[in-house]
């Protein structure tokens, strides 16, 4: 075979076989070095890339086997064939360990080097493919376990995202807390979830929610149905007040009954400014399962935007309160500039809220209504007392005046930019259903729902007052009006509901 890209390295003490071996191998077209000694071929090694290394056994200042034993420090996969006058089993072993490829004998026939080369070169080169094929193989190996890795990785960014995303879309403590359960069942496979609010003062447990445990035994029924056992409640509060950090537990080894039907106990405070508010606890019944520390990851995780949730829910409804309270306070200053229409507010939202009940309004219906109602006047504190409190009739200008106050008070909730839909019943309170009312002259069905039913209790409220400019009015002869205009002034549906509830209106009222 001949290659002029495989340089050969022969090393020999004799000048007659270097000359000779150099000429053979150069007609067959090698590249061939030659060194008189180990140090020599050494420094050929160090500055040229050689393809096969022939190397007599002795020689001065470096022998052939300590040459050989050098190049496999160097490079393992340079063949080194061994050629000596003097074999012996000692030699051969030694070559052997020092990981020469072959060994010759000399005289050293040059058509025999010639037929070792090709088989060591031919050789190497399956090594090599070997070599390359393995770490293709593990290179493969590698990007399949990245791969992997990269997936689980994007799973559990998902996870993370989608616990985020459902806390976020929550704006209860109580749908926190149920939150909390379905993400524990869902995310870590759990057979039973609860979420308990942890009194720090007593050491108890006040459950809060917990899953459906959905297994037909009559033990872990018995232990673990809408509530912790007896026994699970003191286990999880002696464990709290030992540990208050996320933990494993697999049998408790404190109660046989517990751990008969426990394989798995997971439990996760829920802090809020490092105060466990509460503690979330999961639990697998079944053999051979067993929670890992990626769902311990999870579930504390799950724990900590549930914290953030709270308080965030506990800071708005703070500030809601106060908004509220800053808003009453307007509604009560106009009524203490009128006594004629003290508690006017609070019984038009009464009746309101009882209206829209028969109506079968939503929860969230009712809230808005109440709210609305209980505000709907407040523009009024922006109508001068001179009209506002005129005990006569007002001139068609002092009417005009009158009738900015939906429009007022509409602005002043805008301008808290927390209640749109209050909002717009508060503006449209005094439209009418034939669309003649103000300040818009909606009609109909262009008027939000709850404004027509706070239209219906306002009017009837204001009927059965003492205002400034008269004597309140029966309470037959205001429920007549309300009947006369219906359908003009009041949406039916909304008379009609009212006066199914009609005999309950002014039992609290003087």
């Amino acid at each position: 075979m001949k290659n002029n890209s495989i340089n050969i390295l022969v090393v020999d003490d004799e000048e007659g076989i270097l000359d000779v071996t150099e000429g053979y191998f150069q007609r067959l077209g090698y590249e061939v070095y030659t060194a008189g000694n180990g140090l020599e071929a050494l420094e050929i090694l160090n500055r040229v890339t050689i393809g096969c290394v022939f190397t007599d056994i002795n020689m001065p200042k470096m022998d052939g086997l300590k040459l050989a034993e050098k190049i496999r420090e160097k490079d393992n996969t340079l063949p080194v064939v061994i050629m000596t006058g003097y074999p012996s089993l000692e030699n051969s072993i030694q070559t052997l360990k020092n990981g020469v490829v072959d060994y010759l004998i000399k005289p050293v026939n040059l058509e025999q080097m010639e037929l070792t080369l090709q088989r060591i070169l031919r050789e190497r080169e399956l090594f090599i493919e070997n070599l390359i094929l393995k770490e293709e193989v593990e290179r493969q190996e590698r990007l399949k376990q990245l791969n992997r890795e990269l997936l689980e990785r994007v799973d559990e960014v998902n996870t993370l995202n989608r616990v985020m995303e459902d806390f976020s879309l929550t704006d209860s403590s109580y749908g926190i807390f149920n939150k909390i359960v379905d993400l524990g069942v869902e995310e870590l496979k759990a057979d039973k979830v609860f979420f308990h609010i942890y009194s720090d003062e007593d050491k108890s447990l006040v459950n809060m929610a917990s899953s459906d445990c959905g297994i037909e035994n009559d033990i872990i029924n018995s232990l673990f149905g809408n509530n912790l056992s007896k026994a699970a409640n003191e286990f999880v509060l002696d464990v709290l007040s030992t540990d208050q950090n996320p933990c494993l537990i697999a049998g408790q080894g404190k109660n046989e009954r517990l751990d008969e039907v426990v394989h798995s106990l997971m439990i996760v405070p829920l802090k809020i400014r490092d105060k466990i508010f509460g503690v979330a606890t999961a639990f697998l019944f079944e053999k051979g399962r067993a929670f890992t520390e990626k769902d311990i990851y999870y579930m504390n995780f799950i724990t900590q935007k549930a914290a953030s949730a709270i308080e965030n829910i506990a800071l708005y409804e703070n500030i809601y309160d106060n908004l509220f309270a800053t808003l009453y306070a307007f509604v009560t200053a106009i009524e203490v500039r009128d006594l004629y229409t003290r508690k006017h507010s609070t019984r038009v939202a009464k009746y309101a809220h009882m209206i829209a009940k028969e109506m079968q309004c939503s929860e969230e219906e009712l809230e808005v209504i109440n709210f609305a109602g209980s505000l709907h006047d407040i523009g009024k504190i922006g109508i001068r007392d001179d009209i506002l409190l005129k005990p006569g009739a007002l001139t068609d200008e002092e009417f005009e005046k009158i009738k900015e106050h939906p429009v007022i008070g509409a602005d002043i909730i805008s301008k808290m930019g927390l209640w749109d839909r209050e909002m717009g019943i508060i503006r449209h309170h005094h439209e009418r259903f034939d669309g003649r009312g103000y300040p818009d002259g909606l009609k109909g069905g262009e008027i939000p729902g709850l404004a027509r039913i706070l239209c219906v209790a306002d009017s009837f409220d204001a009927m059965v007052s003492d205002r400034s400019y008269r004597k309140k009015m029966e309470k037959s002869k205001a429920i007549g009006i309300i009947k006369e205009n219906s359908g003009s002034q009041f949406d039916p549906e909304a008379v009609q509901a009212f006066l199914r509830i009609e005999d309950q209106t002014l039992l609290d009222d003087d």
